[in-house]
């Protein structure tokens, strides 16, 4: 027993010299499988909404249950190393989906190949640079630093050794989610977006997607948060829109950047013409600048980290130097994490996929291990949910891209680069303070540091490829590609420094009645150029166009999933913009410092503008359901009179994550039908799934918000205490 600085005395669950199981083998298979399912759910949730939500606390819940010893022998140690395993998913998830597919945006392919060296660089790197400031941050730490999610996770195992805790609503919820989302995406029983628009007020609509897994984000983030987001949507749906819609009515030229009429473009809840042409480069202003000012209130813990680890490493390392430590003290050699960093970033630097240079390799180690500690600093203040991941990677693109700009870097042939530099510190910042929360919980049950070390880095190499595999699918069943009439030529600068790919799926006929034959996939190398309005023929789209190489005819135009459609990743398009403008001032700045100044107005409101920022940039549909996740959780505070919006909420929180991985799971592999024979890409549906879309009632928007009041009632009704289950 040990006093901390607080006055609080710390008791490990496990004695130092204690011996229990840890390190098993079903530990770290049990943990490699939590974490590629809630890794890909992650993936899935960040591409859609641009949110993700913690693992850790149903990964734990799910330990305690999973393995229990029945010959009384203490398994708690075990049960954390499941819980440390699986948390690695959904910190890489995250950090990979905000920033690898902003090489979509700025006009390279998304490939799976590279996105999972990316993941698996940037996640080991994470472990390695934060494993040093254990002993500081931890221990020494420890009283002072709250580490919210960290310390409930703790709670939780210790409930489960104890025979206390059930993992009953983690697996109900997980269940309810695959039946109301199957109901929608594979039966199609319910429209997938509710919507009405205004007769008399044009341009506006409101709308709700119809998505399980966002309701339970709302429930978890609460109601305050939901709100702000919201009210951004309101602010684009129903003032920024039919303003557009108002005063663009009259033109008789296209307004740029669109190439169309304003007259002529669609408008809803979804978000169609009116916000991919206006609206989303406002929202992308109002995140960029919103992600700043996070990083501004960051900043006093940035520099006070940075100091106080500077001086515990360099400080000395003490009188017991020589000292044999106790079980609870081991941690992985410092030579050997410093050589381990060193060889991934030389492996960085000569891989060829990375087209890395020198200078972009010490950037990565040198800003890396810099905001490593920020990262797991504020972790440790406020939790890894509140953690501005966001403002922390804007920090470092723009201080890379600075750099660049130093040497004379400039234009989009270093885009790629700056990119990928910031991706991969991304993902190492991201798993940096995950790992200091997993660290954390094993300090208070009594772990054995380097074994969990260990296990954190399993817990990379498992999720990587779940993470990597679910974006690059999830871009591909949304994709759409169009072989062009009339192929035209492009530059051939533009096509000598462009990457390389492939068709990625066959084209389609479609018969009178009904069926769908598809030809032989295009397995031909094409050159990726992404093209703007002034590089193309007059009355041609701009986007991305696959071109032949041999001819630099461009024969292909691609449509990607990710960002069209229902997967916007606004993360990683802030991440774009970043680069961009830095790098080719190439955007439309009027309408990015329109976003800006609205997120400088909600600054001065005295509110937290990024969360808002967000709002502006998704379409009313898609927060909607966030939203009514947070007014159920308004609601069951108020009914089961709990603090408002209180971290440490288990009931509900636990429903709710079973909910989302359980919707989110299914969502992925609804959108694999898009893979299987017949599939009709028109309807959305697998024709020999898809009966409910049949019945009239189930194109009725009634019934959509019918299903959704049943879902809002389970969900409260899961929330109440497990003593009165």
């Amino acid at each position: 027993m040990s006093a901390t600085s607080s006055g609080e005395v710390f008791r490990p669950a496990v004695a130092a010299e204690e011996t229990a199981p840890e390190l098993t083998f079903r530990a770290l298979l049990l943990g490699a499988i939590l974490g590629i399912v809630f890794g890909a759910a992650s993936t899935y949730l960040a591409l859609k909404v641009g949110l993700t939500i913690s693992a850790s606390v149903p990964i734990a819940v799910l330990a305690a249950w999973a393995l229990r010893r029945r010959n009384q022998q203490r398994a708690i140690l075990e049960h954390n190393i499941v819980q440390t395993t699986g948390s690695a998913g959904e910190s890489v998830a995250a950090a990979v989906v905000f920033s690898v597919p902003a090489l979509i945006y700025l006009g390279y392919p998304l490939q799976v190949g590279l996105t999972t060296l990316i993941a698996l660089t940037g996640g080991l790197l994470g472990v390695l640079m934060m494993v040093p400031l254990r002993r500081y941050l931890i221990v020494k730490e420890h009283g002072v630093l709250r580490y919210p999610e960290g310390k409930a996770c703790a709670e939780i195992l210790q409930a489960g050794e104890k025979g206390g805790m059930s993992a009953r609503k983690v697996f109900i919820g997980l269940g309810v989610g695959v039946l109301f989302k199957g109901l929608q995406a594979v039966l199609g029983g319910v429209k997938p977006t509710l919507e009405h628009t205004f007769a008399k007020f044009k341009g506006a609509a409101v709308g709700c997607d119809f998505a399980p897994e966002f309701v339970g984000v709302g429930y978890i983030i609460g109601y305050r948060t939901s709100v702000m987001m919201v009210a951004g949507s309101v602010l684009a749906s129903f003032i920024l829109v039919p303003m557009i819609a108002m005063f663009g009515a009259g033109r008789t030229e296209p307004l740029l950047p669109a190439t169309m009429l304003i007259s002529a473009m669609d408008f809803g809840a979804g978000g169609t013409s009116i916000w991919s042409n206006y609206v989303r480069h406002i929202g992308a202003g109002a995140v960029a600048v919103g992600g700043l000012f996070a990083l501004g209130r960051a900043f006093p813990s940035i520099v006070t980290s940075i100091g106080a680890s500077a001086r515990s490493l360099f400080g000395g390392a003490g009188s017991a130097a020589n000292a044999i430590p106790l079980r609870t003290e081991r941690d992985t050699p410092t030579p050997v994490l410093l050589f381990g960093a060193l060889a991934i970033v030389a492996f960085i630097w000569a891989m060829p996929a990375f087209q890395m240079t020198l200078l972009g390799a010490v950037l990565i180690l040198v800003l890396g291990f810099l905001f490593a500690v920020v990262s797991s600093r504020i972790t440790g203040e406020v939790g890894s949910s509140s953690c501005p991941l966001s403002g922390m990677t804007i920090g470092v693109l723009m201080a890379t891209c600075g750099v660049f700009l130093l040497v004379g870097w400039t234009g989009s042939a270093y885009s790629r680069l700056a990119l990928i530099v910031g991706a991969v510190i991304c993902i190492a910042i991201s798993n940096a303070g995950t790992c200091s929360q997993d660290l954390k919980t094993g300090y208070l049950v009594g772990a054995t540091p380097i074994k969990q070390q260990g296990a954190l880095l399993i817990g990379v190499l498992a999720s990587v490829l779940a993470v990597g595999w679910t974006a690059y699918l999830l871009n591909v069943a949304e994709t759409r590609e169009m072989v062009l009439a009339k192929p035209f030529a492009v530059p051939s600068e533009l096509v000598a420094r462009a990457d390389h790919t492939t068709r990625v799926k066959p084209d389609e006929t479609k018969a009178a009645d009904g069926s769908v034959t598809k030809a032989p996939l295009d397995t031909r190398e094409y050159a990726y150029v992404r093209l703007s309005k002034a590089e193309l023929p007059e009355g041609v789209a701009e986007g991305a166009y696959l071109v032949d190489p041999a001819t630099n005819q461009a024969l292909v135009f691609r449509e990607e999933g990710i960002g069209a459609g229902r997967l916007r990743a606004p993360q990683a398009k802030l991440m774009s913009v970043v680069i961009d403008g830095l790098l080719t001032n190439r955007l439309p700045w009027n309408l990015i410092l329109l976003g800006a100044a609205i997120a400088i107005f909600v600054e001065l409101l005295g509110l937290r503008s990024l969360t808002f920022a967000v709002g502006v940039y998704l379409p009313i549909a898609a927060t909607m359901p966030v939203f009514i996740g947070g007014c159920v959780r308004w609601l069951a505070d108020r009914i089961y009179k709990r603090q408002p919006d209180a971290e440490d909420e288990p009931e509900g929180t636990l429903w709710c994550s079973g909910l989302i991985a359980g919707a989110s799971i299914l969502g992925i592999a609804a959108a694999m039908l898009s893979f299987v024979k017949g599939y009709d890409s028109d309807a959305g549906l697998h024709p020999y799934l898809a009966r409910l879309s049949k019945f009239a009632f189930a194109n009725e928007n009634w019934f959509g918000v019918a299903v959704l009041a049943l879902l809002c009632a389970l969900i409260l009704y899961g929330a109440r205490s497990s003593k009165k289950a």
